[in-house]
């Protein structure tokens, strides 16, 4: 179940369009790209490469980051916009090819900014960048809206030497409008598709950036996350994902959810290019002030925590609802849990979702407060056409054609309700979500474990435009989402050739700790596969 799940089951909305979700895969509106796929060879000389080859190639002269973005533009255009038409880009950067050639003559001159210099990177189209792209949400309500600045991530991407070739499409307001939204689908952007099966989810709300990832149109991306928008389509999409501590990546210049749960994290093919991204996307901002509690807490370069041995002697919480379910995904399960065992791990049974059983209605309530006030804040300064969520909401009704096709904005409206933040209705709900650190970190400390793991979520559902989303289970993001702690999702195996994560947490600010267990995970499975552009599982 992904997030738009969690807020329909929250909402107490039925779970009944299953069967029809389920028969809605292989539309006749997709034959086109069905038809491209069965004819696309993907034979793309940069598929599977990491920073450090990137690098390498650089290094050797073999490429220069102009020819890489090249490359990468030129897959974009063959996979993404043709072919296989995967919809993940929501936008070009056309400065792109002019900031490559820029970092080369800095490289040719000696200079060299770190292991992001002249990387091509992709960009959710949430995240402010000062330049000729559009940040929207994937809103018409937004379209034509440029940021004055860069997001301070972005800045931050910009000043380690990152190419941003383009934003990536999203669940529109990242998956914050409707009870029956389909993930991956904007009004903006239209639907993105799972590379691995086209008429399957690439969930959500960061789906471009899944999907480009996993599809190799980029080296790495950047998603954001309020609860399983990093982790579940990471997770649907064959790749690794990081959601960070809230406080470690700043916000500011995002376009927000909750400032209790919301953090921007790395999407990438290797928990290795994970480490690399996220060094350089942290940092104390003084325009989000949580970002004060990292200081001292978080570091540049995570790479040294990356140990191949480093599950030995680590004891993990498995958690054992998960150990009943779909068979394909329950025998993956087991089968990373001996992973464990056999790379000198000890493993505990814990029931730590059973436990935060109470609390999602909760936070659904602390998410509706909190996305009215800072998406009027945000909206407030910005250059955007509407000025506050009451002129979205207004926007998508008089344009309800084009902006509401498929499912309309319950959630927007029912956050437009809510009062302030003073009021106690929000206060009550948001002292019960920060509970669940309470409840963590004593079953972590009564245990003595290193991280709890659990299947990040099941594998991908059919696209249903009409239904929405579907509950596809083994959902672990909810924990770690309302508690603000860091969680990483790794490739665990497929099930008819649709991947499933396999997802480590544990408390505020170990990252560190996380990728040397993520990382020797990693090492020792190696699950993580090319996707197939597969048409459907249905056979034709």
């Amino acid at each position: 179940m992904n997030r738009r799940n969690f807020i329909k089951n929250s909402s107490a909305a039925s779970l009944s369009a299953t069967s029809l979700a389920v028969a809605a895969c292989s539309t006749s509106s997709q034959a086109k790209h069905e038809t491209d796929s069965a004819l696309f060879t993907d034979d793309f000389v940069l598929n599977e490469v990491t920073i450090g080859d990137l690098q390498a190639n650089m290094k050797a002269g073999q490429y220069s980051s102009a020819d890489i973005t090249k490359l990468y533009l030129d897959r974009i255009q063959a996979v993404d916009k043709s072919g296989p038409g995967l919809n993940s880009v929501i936008e070009i950067n056309p400065d792109a090819l002019t900031m490559a050639a820029a970092l080369d003559q800095e490289r040719k001159a000696g200079k060299l900014r770190g292991p992001m210099h002249g990387i091509p990177i992709l960009l959710k189209d949430n995240i402010d960048t000062g330049d000729q792209q559009m940040t929207t949400a994937g809103s018409l309500a937004l379209k034509g809206h440029k940021a004055a600045n860069d997001a301070f991530v972005a800045r931050k991407l910009r000043d380690a030497g990152a190419v941003i070739l383009g934003k990536t499409n999203l669940s529109e307001w990242a998956n914050f409008r409707s009870t029956r939204s389909s993930s991956g689908w904007s009004s903006r952007g239209g639907q993105t598709r799972n590379p691995y099966v086209l008429d399957r989810s690439p969930c959500g709300s960061s789906s471009g950036s899944g999907s480009a990832v996993a599809a190799n149109l980029c080296a790495v991306a950047v998603g954001t996350e309020t609860d399983g928008s990093v982790i579940a389509p990471s997770s649907f999409c064959g790749i690794v994902g990081l959601k960070p501590t809230v406080g470690l990546v700043s916000r500011s210049g995002i376009i927000p959810i909750s400032k209790t749960q919301d953090t921007a994290g790395p999407m990438t093919r290797t928990v290795t290019d994970a480490a690399i991204l996220l060094g350089a996307m942290t940092g104390y901002d003084p325009a989000d002030a949580v970002t004060g509690e990292s200081r001292g807490k978080g570091v540049a370069d995570y790479t040294p925590f990356l140990n191949a041995a480093g599950l030995a002697g680590k004891r993990i919480g498995v958690e054992k609802s998960f150990l009943k379910g779909h068979e394909g995904v329950v025998g993956l399960y087991k089968q990373a849990i001996e992973v464990l065992t056999k790379q000198g791990a000890t493993v505990v049974e814990v029931d730590l979702l059973k436990s935060l059983d109470d609390i999602g209605g909760a936070e659904l309530t602390v998410l509706q407060y909190e996305f009215k006030d800072g998406l009027n804040r945000y909206l407030s300064t910005a250059s955007a056409g509407v000025k506050s969520l009451a002129e979205v909401i207004a926007f998508n009704k008089q344009n309800a054609r084009e902006a509401m096709p498929f499912f309309k904005q319950e959630i927007l409206e029912t956050s437009e309700a809510k009062a302030g933040l003073t009021s106690k209705e929000y206060t009550d709900a948001l002292a019960k979500t920060l509970s669940s650190r309470r409840h963590i970190d004593q079953l972590m400390a009564t245990n003595k474990l290193d991280a709890i793991c659990g299947t990040s979520i099941g594998f991908a559902g059919c696209i249903d435009l009409i239904n929405g989303d579907y509950d596809t289970g083994f959902y672990f993001c909810p924990p770690a989402a309302m508690a603000g702690y860091p969680h990483i999702t790794v490739p665990m195996g497929l099930v008819h050739g649709l991947p499933v994560g396999f997802s480590f947490m544990a408390g505020a600010y170990q990252e560190g700790p996380l990728f040397t267990i993520a990382y020797a995970y990693e090492q020792a499975s190696k699950k993580r596969t090319k996707p197939t552009f597969t048409k459907s599982l249905i056979p034709s």
